[in-house]
């Protein structure tokens, strides 16, 4: 990645050395030679509505889960729709969906549980909810959002199955009441659902002609998927390493000089001169402003790598739609909350540890493929 970038500087005759503020700039300058992806063209065919439909097909498939529109339960705000989500005709819980932006609403998107299944002392079933900040369209037209948009709704929808699939005795135990890797395991899990060709061929339909997606912008956005993973794996380590270290050197009557430790800390794993951390120790909000992941920010890469290897179960097998890979993965780990230890809940689906190697593969890098 470096060399490339060095050879865009080169042909500019800007004699420099690619230096870590540098590196954005040059890298999206290398993505636009070599991709060249039309975001607005993209955007096109992703309709707001349809992406929706396509997450509740996919929960079909996978978890014969069916998804109907309610109009009988209060809302908080007119924009929010409910859904009553059903299997084999029983109700498995209800499903709010608060899609765009307004005054006073919270940036982003997330998911919520107001209430979490359980079944101990009745059975309980759970209301979850997405929500997100999109800008609504006029009356009439449908929504056009980005392939980044999209991503983050199957992401959050992941939150959403991870809650609404619980099937648990103890509310405690229940849905996303897990480890913090165990939380977005089946989020970012959920993201891989939308590149199948069964979701776009449906779903990302042209809002104006019905056609779906044209297969060489999908060609493009695969081949653009893994582009500069090499400073994406590399800085997010860099972070998570400093957090681990600097958690470990601490003790009661010792006081650490955060910026000296981070040169210490950036020497001694040899990070390249090219990348930096991404935040200044003093201004690590995720790993100093509360415990959440204080020693933890590892998370993040770990839950990809979880997500990498379950989703080589369903390739390896019938592929992203296999019925017995679904029911595995729904019976050992998304319906089990913490009622089993997140290492055995994973090697009761895979039968095996974690390989690591799944998240290089997943991320274009060469490796071998374990048999």
């Amino acid at each position: 990645e470096i060399a490339d970038m060095q050879a865009v500087a080169d042909s500019e005759g800007t004699g420099i050395r690619i230096e870590p503020w540098d590196y954005r700039y040059y890298a999206e300058k290398v993505r636009k030679a070599r991709y060249d992806i039309d975001q607005t063209e993209v955007s096109e065919y992703l309709q707001l509505d349809k992406i929706r439909e396509s997450m509740f097909w996919v929960a079909g498939q996978l978890f014969g889960m069916q998804f109907v529109k309610i109009d009988d339960v209060r809302v908080y705000h007119p924009d929010m729709s409910v859904y009553e989500v059903q299997r084999d005709g029983k109700r498995v819980g209800l499903w709010y969906f608060d899609p765009y932006a307004r005054a006073g609403k919270n940036s982003g998107a997330w998911m919520n549980e107001y209430r979490t299944q359980e079944k101990f002392r009745t059975e309980i079933t759970p209301v979850v909810s997405n929500n997100s900040n999109m800008v609504k369209g006029k009356a009439g037209e449908p929504v056009l959002i980005s392939w980044d948009d999209a991503v983050t709704m199957y992401h959050e929808f992941g939150h959403a199955l991870h809650g609404l699939n619980s099937n648990t005795s103890y509310p405690t135990l229940a849905g996303t009441s897990v480890k913090r890797d165990f939380v977005e395991f089946p989020s970012q899990l959920n993201e891989h659902w939308l590149r199948t060709p069964e979701v776009l061929n449906r779903f990302a339909l042209h809002h104006k002609t019905g056609k779906p997606i044209l297969p060489e912008l999908v060609a493009k956005l695969d081949e653009a998927a893994n582009f500069n993973q090499g400073f994406s794996t590399v800085e997010y380590l860099v972070a998570a390493i400093y957090d681990m270290k600097i958690h470990l050197a601490a003790t009661p009557d010792l006081r650490i000089d955060a910026a000296a430790f981070e040169k210490q800390t950036m020497a001694e794993i040899g990070c390249p001169s090219e990348i930096v951390m991404r935040h200044r120790p003093t201004q690590f909000g995720h790993i100093f402003s509360s415990d959440g992941y204080s020693a933890g920010y590892y998370v993040y890469l770990w839950a990809d790598t979880l997500t990498d290897d379950t989703f080589e179960a369903f390739t390896g097998a019938g592929g992203p739609y296999d019925k017995s890979v679904a029911k595995r993965y729904y019976e050992t780990i998304l319906s089990v909350g913490n009622s089993v230890p997140p290492d055995e809940a994973f090697r009761r689906f895979r039968g095996r540890d974690v390989d690591t190697d799944a998240l290089m593969r997943g991320r274009g890098f060469p490796v071998t493929k374990n048999p």
